[in-house]
């Protein structure tokens, strides 16, 4: 048997806190190891990151994800009851009504709403000046994805709705004013979902075909029953509020355009050049910094001890920076992309595994395609000018983003 490297402070809750990101990797480099135990929120946790690490962790036979998110987690991010804490039948049963509405053309639909917002906005930012692009393009993929999901927004609505489904984002990794807004956020998104899903089903509000408050209001498990009310409303927030979290991403992107201007020509020449730098731009910047689970039943591998019931988390954005798995992995580099083939275990921004068997995110398509279009957008359709600014990253705080929100100004269509 192999000893398990042990990090040697009695409770790093606040130091995970503190290092975000980092806290994994780093004890991984200080180790020698890519697996530790630690202590979490006064429980035993094991760390693990890289590639061998990531099929483990996604073989459902040893690990499960009922109770593996600490419940702060599920009090603003996830919503209790949702897909992500299910296993088994009932899990593939409900990943699937979530995969049924995500066909290519489904997703094109959506990109094509998004671009759309997009366009329609260059003028007003042309009249406007400086403008804070975190800002304007959660309130524009708010106003997408629920024009897409079949739920109603006024316009005097999106800002309330987008601030709610940032704050859910925003509040499980923090202490505080944050994690109070992520609390507040994730009540009243869950009372105003719960009531569209409500309409819909008494046939007060038509629920287009397709659509994803259909398919969520109408989806009834493997005993015939609809979903409860509290849960339908948690799984609507689930198709909204990731597809929102893209404008982190969308960011992302455009700061990596600052910052490596080469590639605006670039992927202006072609769709290659725009998968790869968007790949690039999701191995590259933080995310999703963890995943949970719990082991099943114990059982040893690779030497290492895994009791029943011991929390596991695996270090997304350290896998996707493992020097094994990625050459010169702190550099930006698209063209490592080019000629690439999907591994669902090594690159994994958006969790890892099969997405129906699995828990790689059912919205993952989404991603691409949204990005895609922000790319595109901001290289073709408009010419601007990003002032001096706060740009650096904050590893330690998760999710992190640049702290002026990516400003930019001089905006202007092209010609």
């Amino acid at each position: 048997m192999v000893t398990t490297p042990v990090d040697r402070s009695p409770e790093s809750t606040l130091a995970f806190l503190r290092e975000g990101y980092r806290y994994i990797g780093s004890r991984c480099d200080r180790y020698g190891s890519d697996i530790f135990q630690t202590r979490l929120l006064l429980e035993p946790t094991i760390c693990l990151r890289g590639r061998p690490a990531a099929v483990l962790f996604y073989d459902t036979e040893r690990f499960q994800r009922d109770g593996a998110m600490p419940l702060r987690g599920q009090r603003t991010l996830t919503g209790r009851g949702g897909v992500q804490g299910l296993d088994g039948p009932v899990h593939t049963d409900r990943k699937g009504m979530f995969l049924s509405i995500m066909t290519p053309s489904a997703v094109r639909q959506l990109g094509q709403l998004f671009a759309d917002e997009w366009t329609a906005r260059i003028p007003v930012w042309e009249r406007s000046g400086p403008v804070v692009l975190y800002d304007e393009v959660g309130r524009m993929l708010t106003r997408a994805v629920c024009a897409w999901a079949g739920v109603p927004l006024a316009s005097s609505e999106v800002v309330r709705r987008t601030d709610q489904l940032h704050a859910m984002i925003d509040g499980p990794a923090a202490l505080g004013p944050r994690h109070w807004r992520g609390l507040l956020g994730r009540r009243r998104g869950e009372r105003w979902a719960g009531d569209v899903v409500e309409r819909a089903r008494v046939g007060t509000l038509p629920a287009p075909e397709g659509s994803a408050l259909r398919a969520i209001a109408e989806h009834r498990d493997a005993q015939g029953r609809l979903l409860p009310r509290r849960v339908a409303a948690v799984e609507l927030l689930n198709v909204l509020r990731p597809t929102v979290a893209v404008d982190r991403y969308v960011v992302f992107a455009a700061l990596a355009l600052h910052d490596h201007p080469a590639w605006r020509e670039r992927v202006r020449a072609g769709d290659e050049a725009t998968e790869c730098f968007v790949q690039e731009v999701r191995r590259y910047y933080p995310f999703f910094p963890v995943a949970a689970a719990r082991v099943r039943r114990s059982f040893d591998w690779q030497g290492h001890h895994f009791p029943r019931g011991r929390r596991v988390l695996l270090d997304l954005y350290g896998t996707n920076h493992h020097p094994d798995l990625w050459p010169e992995p702190e550099r930006f580099r698209p063209e490592r992309f080019a000629g690439w083939r999907d591994d669902p275990y090594g690159f994994v921004p958006q969790g890892g595994g099969e997405h129906l068997g699995g828990h790689r995110c059912a919205g993952e398509w989404i991603t691409i395609e949204l990005m895609k279009r922000a790319v595109t957008q901001l290289t073709t359709a408009m010419r601007y000018e990003v002032p001096p600014q706060n740009l650096a990253l904050n590893l330690g705080r998760m999710p992190t983003l640049p702290p002026s929100g990516f400003v930019i100004d001089d905006v202007r269509p092209t010609d």
